[in-house]
C-alpha cells in the first residue's frame, strides 16, 4: 500500500508494512524496472545490546518513495562468534555490483574486528536477493586496513574499489575480473594526517565523462563537513572542489553522513545523494567540540595535558542507531561544482 508521494529528508521513513526502514550505509541498484535499496540492518542495535548489526536488509520499490521489505539478503551468523557476520562484529556499508562475465552479484562488506584491524568479507550470489555465499573472509586488500568504501563498474566491465586506508588516505584499486579481489594496481588520494580530517564514507559517481568522489570526515557517527572532488579518469588525479552543502552553518552536512549516490532512471540529469542521520536525537552536538576530541585522540603533537583536558569533557550520549533516519537530497550542478541543497520535502516531479 503506497503511503508516500514525496521525499521528507531527516524524517522517519517507514516501509509498506509501517516499520522503520533498516538499510543504513546503504546503496540503491536498478534491476529490470525495480529499485533495490539495501544496507545495514540496525533494528537490534540499541545501547547495551552488544549488537552492531543484524545482517543486510533489502527493500524494493518502483517509485523510490514506497519500499517493500524483501527481508535479509545476507543474514547474521549469531551462532559463530568467529564469523565476520556475527552480530557483535562491526559490519558496515555493504556494496553489491553485478559481474556480466561471471553472471554473479558480488557483495563486499567492511568488517571492524575485535583486534581493531579492518578487513573485507566478499560474497557472491546468482540472484540479487540471494542466497549469498562467502568466498573471502579476513581479506586485507593490498595488505592494507580497509575502511569505508564504494564499488563502481565501468561500461567496459572493469571494476574499481574506492576505500579509506584507515586513518591515512583514500585508495582506488582495480578489482580482478571476477570482482572478488584486487589486482594489485592502485592509486592514492587525499592524504591527511589523522582524524577528523581523513576522508571516509566514499561515494563515487560519474557524469558527463567526469568522475566524482563525495566523502565525509572521520568522526564516527557524529556528522561533519563533506567534500566533493572531481577527476577525468577513474584513478584521478582528483581535485577537491569544496563542501557541497551550501549554507550548512552547523558544519554537519545537514546532520548526516553520505552513503551513496545514484542516477534516477528516466530523468534527464537527476542524481540523488543518500545519507544517514545516524544520531537524530543529538542534533545539538557541536561539530567544533567533538571534532576536537577526535583530533586529541589521534594528533601526536597534542600534549598529554591538553589531550586529557579535551577528553575529560562531559561524554556524549550513547549511540542508538536503531532509530537512525535518512537524508535523501538531489544533486545540483553548477559547472563542475556539485551542490546538495537542503529541502524540507521534494518530489521527482520537480525534475525533467
Amino acid at each position: 500500500m503506497n503511503k508516500y508521494d514525496r521525499f521528507y529528508p531527516g524524517r522517519v521513513w517507514l516501509d509498506t508494512e509501517g516499520k522503520r526502514i533498516q538499510a543504513h550505509g546503504g546503496s540503491v541498484i536498478f534491476i529490470d524496472g525495480v529499485y533495490y535499496w539495501y544496507g545495514e540492518n540496525k533494528e537490534k542495535t540499541v545501547p547495551g545490546s552488544g549488537i552492531w548489526h543484524w545482517g543486510v536488509r533489502c527493500y524494493a520499490s518502483r517509485d523510490l518513495y514506497n519500499w517493500e521489505d524483501k527481508g535479509l539478503i545476507i543474514p547474521p551468523e549469531p551462532d559463530d562468534i568467529h564469523s565476520s557476520l556475527h552480530p557483535s562484529r562491526c559490519m558496515d556499508r555493504p556494496h553489491i555490483i553485478y559481474n556480466r562475465g561471471t553472471g554473479k552479484y558480488v557483495c563486499w562488506l567492511k568488517i571492524m574486528n575485535p583486534d581493531e584491524t579492518q578487513t573485507s568479507t566478499v560474497l557472491t550470489a546468482d540472484h540479487f536477493l540471494g542466497p549469498y555465499t562467502k568466498v573471502r573472509e579476513g581479506l586485507k586488500p593490498l595488505n592494507m586496513s580497509a575502511g569505508d568504501f564504494d564499488l563502481a563498474v565501468a561500461p567496459d566491465g572493469k571494476a574499481y574499489y574506492y576505500f579509506e586506508r584507515v586513518h591515512s588516505e583514500t585508495i582506488c584499486a582495480d578489482l580482478t575480473e571476477d570482482y572478488t579481489d584486487v589486482t594489485g594496481y592502485y592509486s592514492t588520494h587525499f592524504p591527511r594526517p589523522y582524524p577528523p580530517y581523513v576522508r571516509e564514507a566514499t561515494a563515487h559517481f560519474s557524469r558527463k565523462g567526469k568522475h566524482y568522489l563525495l566523502t565525509s570526515g572521520t568522526t564516527s557517527y557524529y556528522p561533519n563537513p563533506s567534500e566533493i572532488a572531481i577527476a577525468d579518469t577513474w584513478h584521478g588525479p582528483y581535485r577537491v572542489l569544496g563542501n557541497p552543502h551550501p549554507e550548512d552553518k552547523s558544519n554537519t552536512s545537514y546532520h548526516s553522513q553520505i552513503s551513496s549516490v545514484f542516477k534516477v532512471q528516466g530523468k534527464k540529469d537527476l542524481y540523488i545523494a543518500c545519507a544517514d542521520r545516524w544520531l537524530p536525537r543529538q542534533m545539538d552536538a557541536r561539530y567544533e567540540e567533538y571534532s576536537r576530541m577526535f583530533e586529541a585522540i589521534f594528533n601526536p603533537d597534542i600534549s598529554v595535558e591538553e589531550r586529557q583536558k579535551l577528553l575529560a569533557r562531559e561524554p556524549l550520549p550513547e549511540d542508538n542507531t536503531s532509530i537512525a533516519d535518512y537524508v535523501w537530497l538531489p544533486l545540483r550542478f553548477d559547472g563542475e561544482m556539485v551542490y546538495i541543497d537542503w529541502k524540507e520535502e521534494w518530489s521527482l516531479d520537480d525534475y525533467e
